[in-house]
């Protein structure tokens, strides 16, 4: 449980922890990858430890240590586990490792806990069939628990019906095992995280941006080297948030991941009036990187919806927060893909920030946030998703008296120093 009162402002200088996304495909490539991989600002989030868990179930010797991450990579050869590979509650580890798994010429078996149980798979196990992988699992293979067996894997040309860099990912992932090229087209582009790594690590990839086609060439020799792992954005957010809605805040988010695929969040929040600069642009390990200074005051509504939803997806909660008090409303469309994240995302916000007393319209692929001047605490339901906690807690600064949020355990999914770091720059 999370307690959280209305605070005066929001200051000073922090770090955030280091990218999900990234963090994960680390790990995920340096294991493919011949010799020894350093990742530095690893997340030591549970999501990324089920990552690292079920490749060294795999066989690889992984080292974890405060700060970095060491990986010994072996090449492709992976080994087959002697157990089911539990993947916990982190999507992004099933999908993608069902790509790498698909290139493998063993059986294996990939489960999760009871919410990635019920997320949809059929997404990734229609294109990898195409490939040649065979699946067995529940509801015609389109669920955890899957058994997959893989090897000889052909190249394809996969169009996405959905955006989903989940999807793209797994698809590249085991078109590193087929020989020849293999070609996807997106509807829209989505977060490019893993074209990026994949260069990093020595991978032939080619980008058609005005086309949305990324290719990779397969059966690549794959090195292993250093990974600096940036901010996560994602994480960054709910700071943002904080500091654009209450008047007289200043931070400094240092070392922020700003991966254009990504940086939606920074857009919007200036749409509805926010003061945001990023300061020291840099690259690092293929990646952009900047500190962002946010400078509190009054927030207006927006249209968010259309191509910008995939670079900002995961973001979408904390920013309903900020619509809760924006003048106006903000109208959130075109993300359907809500409904099938750790919980329904659309439903839970709408839920929840009507406790607070907003209005908010429940719509099949978004919501209407009706801004108000003034919130009331409430008692909040994570439904077990990190995402919802962390933006309920978020609201809770803005509004009168105190909030309390249950069953915050899913925070450590993403972000164990949350409450920590809340409580270092909330001023009272």
């Amino acid at each position: 449980m999370l307690s959280v009162r209305k605070c005066k402002r929001i200051e000073g200088i922090i770090n955030v922890p280091g990218d999900k996304s990234i963090s994960h495909r680390a790990v995920m490539l340096g294991s493919l990858a011949k010799g020894k991989t350093v990742i530095r600002n690893f997340l030591m989030g549970e999501d990324c430890l089920s990552t690292i868990a079920c490749f060294r179930a795999l066989g690889v010797k992984i080292d974890v240590f405060e700060k970095e991450v060491v990986v010994y990579g072996s090449g492709f050869g992976l080994s087959e586990p002697d157990d089911v590979l539990d993947c916990g509650n982190s999507g992004t580890t099933a999908r993608l490792m069902l790509g790498i798994l698909a290139g493998q010429n063993f059986c294996s078996i990939v489960t999760g806990d009871d919410s990635l149980k019920k997320r949809p798979m059929k997404r990734v196990v229609d294109p990898l069939l195409k490939m040649g992988a065979k699946f067995l699992g529940k509801k015609d293979s389109t669920l955890l628990p899957l058994a997959v067996k893989g090897g000889e894997l052909k190249p394809i040309y996969y169009e996405m019906p959905v955006a989903s860099a989940q999807v793209k990912s797994c698809i590249l992932l085991a078109g590193l095992f087929a020989d020849g090229v293999t070609y996807v087209k997106e509807p829209a582009l989505t977060r490019d995280h893993t074209e990026r790594m994949l260069k990093h690590f020595g991978a032939e990839v080619d980008i058609e941006h005005d086309n949305k086609i990324v290719s990779v060439k397969g059966c690549p020799v794959l090195n292993g080297c250093e990974v600096i792992v940036p901010g996560d954005i994602s994480s960054a957010a709910f700071f943002m948030v904080a500091a654009a809605a209450i008047p007289e805040s200043d931070i400094i988010i240092k070392d922020v991941g700003l991966n254009p695929t990504r940086d939606g969040i920074i857009e919007v929040l200036q749409e509805m009036g926010a003061d945001i600069k990023i300061i020291d642009s840099k690259m690092k390990a293929g990646e952009p990187v900047g500190d962002i200074r946010i400078i509190g005051g009054k927030l207006k509504g927006a249209v968010v919806g259309g191509s910008i939803i995939p670079r900002l997806i995961d973001e979408i909660p904390v920013l309903a927060v900020a619509a809760a008090v924006a003048e106006g409303k903000t109208v959130f469309k075109d993300a359907k893909e809500l409904r099938v994240k750790e919980t329904d995302r659309i439903a839970a916000v709408a839920r929840e920030l009507a406790k607070f007393g907003v209005h908010v319209e429940e719509k099949p692929d978004g919501m209407i946030v009706h801004g108000t001047k003034s919130l009331n605490g409430a008692v909040c339901e994570s439904y077990g998703d990190h995402r919802i906690a962390m933006a309920m807690a978020i609201a809770g600064l803005l509004a009168e008296g105190e909030t309390i949020i249950k069953n915050t355990e899913s925070i450590n999914i993403s972000f164990p120093s949350f409450e920590n770091l809340l409580k270092s720059v909330a001023v009272f």
